[in-house]
């Protein structure tokens, strides 16, 4: 076993996962892992560039983080930031920030080595004939890869919950008009990624990241954020087209009652959820298989 220790540092949220990797068996056990909304990606579709408020935020987190890498005493840690930080003008000062704090310089990766490293995360475990579709829904981006035991295409488009909500600003409720900017949007990135990506192909779909595990836990009606009762659940475009219509129609207060539904998502997860829908929508997916484990994990196997 490896102890080795990954960091995701997305567009909305920074998360650490320590775990021991045993290359030999496949085995991946986790010790240690959590999540924090920092909203590094606050505004830089906007302006270009992270906001002071931002980067403090993210570094308060990566001051926790490091006392946790510390107390596991990982033998490596590595540092993958993604769309936010590729996007911004500033990225050398969140550059050194890292650096200083946790000693190791962030490595602000591209679409497709987020593509490969979600992938790899994601179907690790997973046992089915033909290709899967892999859809890791972030907050700037979106990641579509397929393939079987190896990547066979990929593709990175500029749409997520963030990106969707600052860009179009969906009130309490969405309005029709609302909707369908965000939609259109979508609709034309998934027409991008339909030129590499051959999205209607793989038996599949498999969604990541929390605007997935979000919907998905609404739609299980539970009663508390269950990562055992989610991953490898299987909910199905009915239940998601049910969610995302619900969260469209309700008002901050009704989504701020929802027991599974992060604080820090409130504002955004409608967007999250139409991006989903949509997906499924152009594959044709009846279901959609979520999962937990994700570019963390793909990080972690990559070190070991």
């Amino acid at each position: 076993m490896t102890r080795v220790a990954a960091i995701d540092c997305g567009t909305n949220s920074i998360r650490l996962l320590v775990a021991d990797c045993d290359p030999e068996t496949g085995e991946l056990v986790d010790l240690d892992r959590r999540m924090t909304i920092v909203r590094l990606g606050q505004g830089v579709d906007r302006t270009g560039r992270l906001a002071p408020e931002a980067l403090e935020r993210t570094f308060a987190a990566c001051r926790e983080y490091a006392a946790v890498i510390k107390e596991f005493g990982a033998e490596r840690l590595r540092f993958v930031a993604t769309s936010a930080s590729r996007d911004a003008e500033n990225r050398d000062e969140f550059v050194r920030g890292v650096l200083d704090i946790l000693g190791v310089e962030p490595e602000v990766i591209t679409g497709d080595q987020e593509a490969e490293f979600s992938f790899t995360g994601a179907t690790k475990e997973l046992h089915s004939d033909g290709d899967y579709l892999v859809v890791d829904i972030g907050g700037g981006s979106t990641e579509f890869v397929v393939g079987s035991r190896h990547v066979r295409a990929a593709r990175s488009v500029d749409v997520g919950c963030v990106r969707m909500t600052e860009r179009h600003h969906p009130g309490d409720p969405a309005t029709p008009e609302q909707i369908a900017a965000i939609r259109a949007d979508v609709e034309a990135a998934l027409d991008l990624a339909e030129r590499t990506v051959p999205l209607r192909e793989p038996r599949t779909l498999v969604g990541l990241a929390g605007s997935v595990t979000t919907v998905a836990a609404i739609a299980l009606d539970l009663a508390a954020y269950d990562s055992a009762a989610i991953h490898h659940s299987r909910i199905s475009y009915e239940q998601v087209r049910a969610v995302t219509e619900r969260l469209l129609a309700s008002t901050h207060e009704d989504r701020t009652a929802i027991p599974v539904l992060h604080p820090g998502r409130i504002d955004v997860i409608a967007a999250g959820a139409l991006v989903l829908l949509s997906v499924m929508e152009r594959t044709g997916a009846h279901e959609v298989v979520v999962s937990e484990h994700d570019i963390l994990d793909g990080i972690a196997w990559s070190i070991a």
